[in-house]
């Protein structure tokens, strides 16, 4: 017993023991080897053919320029039609990503020839997909307005983030020994490079050069930021630097690629703090109309265009009760509080319409107040129509249970010669646990008529038969 008390003693001591730093140590070691072999990408990268592959892609010209031109086509068609599957497919089969991959590729391994390739090579890109686009919306019947049009023509915070995240899943999906083509098709749509130019060439077609600037604008921003993440991977990866017999070259060409991506990197940063102080602003300008239209301010034609980030101006056009110059001093104030200082707040408002808005009221009221007594009609018409179906319906069961009388006694003459006089009425029995309707004919026969027994056999038989009755009572007189 001792034993094993001793034994449990020592049980207990060990559970209650803390962990040792050794043992923290090890733990902490394990969990960070793990996240290291998920997250690594090193150990399964294919260097040179990530390099031959984004190399072969590069040129645009023989097929893959037919290829860019009839794709650029199916998506000018989607974005006409507001079909985005179209639009989709389009981006599916597009070789847009070669030139672009090629430009970071090659600033990060200062491969000048690539470098300049990939640049000549991203211009006929351009060019052929401009031409292509503005030719087709160039078409008359083809120049409306649509939604995936309109949005395409200006670009969004959100939209950097897309070519970021887009560009390191293209990159890191390529350099991979076993392509993701998967993945590959995947950023080509997110990261929608062909919609921008298609709405950019229908920009030129139609002489709108803000929709033109807009859409070029995110193509540029698409451009540079999948251009950067694929100079960032390429870094990231040490892939081999190109060597040159000459070293001065070599450092020149070195410092020009090291400029050249110092510059793209300046660019991308500015170009994301501006869009995202335009976002910022253009939030905090929708949450302050939200809030004046809460007030039970009425306003109308609300557009994007009424917020204006480059004149930090917000235009509201005002219906209804004119507004009082310490309600547009109180608004007016408000605007810092939301950020938005320095900002010019234009309120536009008619004449006072409070009688025709009144007026409008009594109409409203009138109409409804018609369309409650026009209700009430139809339902007693309802109601009257029910009760004239229900009395058909009685007078139907009535005339079914009614026998054809003259009929009967004319063919009755005729088969009797004996019978003088025929009547017939219905009889209601009962013995005070049923209740039977019976039909009973009355028959009065000439005195030279000898036998009137088998007569009247004969008649109740007939009339059975005639009428379709199994009860039938017959009479003589």
């Amino acid at each position: 017993m001792e034993n094993i008390k001793s034994n449990n003693s020592e049980k207990k001591s060990v559970v209650n023991n803390p962990p040792t730093k050794d043992e923290v140590k090890g733990a902490w070691f394990t969990i960070k080897q793990f996240i290291f072999e998920l997250l690594d990408i090193r150990l399964d990268t294919d260097k040179d053919g990530t390099i031959e592959d984004i190399k072969a892609n590069i040129s645009m010209k023989g097929h893959t320029a037919w290829v860019l031109v009839f794709s650029i086509l199916i998506a000018s068609i989607g974005l006409n039609i507001s079909s985005t599957a179209v639009v989709i497919g389009a981006m599916l089969i597009s070789p847009l990503m070669g030139p672009i991959l090629g430009i970071g590729l090659s600033i990060g391994i200062n491969d000048i020839d690539t470098l300049k390739r990939s640049l000549i090579n991203l211009g006929v890109m351009i060019g052929l997909s401009l031409v292509t686009s503005f030719l087709f919306f160039l078409i008359p019947i083809f120049r409306d307005e649509t939604p995936e049009i309109l949005a395409r023509t200006s670009p969004d915070v959100r939209d950097v983030f897309i070519a970021i995240a887009g560009g390191l899943a293209l990159i890191i999906a390529l350099s991979r020994r076993n392509k993701q083509t998967n993945t590959i098709a995947g950023v080509a749509i997110a990261t929608a490079l062909m919609p921008p130019l298609c709405t950019a060439g229908y920009g030129l077609a139609t002489w709108n050069f803000n929709y033109f600037g807009g859409a070029m604008f995110l193509f540029t921003i698409n451009t540079i930021f999948i251009a950067l993440a694929t100079f960032v991977i390429v870094k990231f990866l040490r892939f081999p630097m190109l060597k040159y017999i000459n070293s001065t070259k070599r450092k020149r060409i070195a410092r020009i690629a090291s400029f050249v991506a110092l510059m793209v990197f300046a660019g991308s940063i500015f170009l994301f703090f501006n869009l995202f102080k335009e976002n910022q602003f253009k939030r905090a300008a929708q949450h302050f109309i939200n809030d004046v239209k809460k007030s039970k301010i009425s306003i109308i034609d609300e557009e994007d265009k009424n917020i204006n980030y480059k004149n930090r101006s917000i235009k509201l056009v005002i219906y209804g009760n004119k507004l009082s110059k310490e309600d547009k001093d109180y608004w007016n104030a408000k605007l810092p509080e939301y950020g938005l200082n320095d900002t010019k707040l234009i309120l536009q408002q008619g004449m006072d319409d409070s009688d025709l808005r009144n007026e409008v009221k009594n109409l409203s009221d009138l109409y409804t107040h018609n369309q409650k007594i026009i209700t009430s009609r139809d339902e007693s018409i309802k109601e009257k129509e029910q009760k004239i179906k229900l009395l058909e319906n009685e007078l139907t069961k009535y005339y079914e249970n009614q026998i054809p009388f003259l009929q009967i006694s004319k063919e009755a003459q005729i088969n009797y010669n004996g019978l003088s006089n025929l009547s017939y009425a219905k009889m209601v029995r009962t013995n005070f646990n049923t209740t039977d309707t019976i039909t009973v004919f009355n028959a009065k026969w000439y005195d030279s008529v000898p036998n009137t027994s088998q007569q009247k056999l004969l008649l109740t038989k007939w009339l059975k038969t005639r009428l379709n009755l199994d009860t039938l009572i017959v009479k003589s007189e």
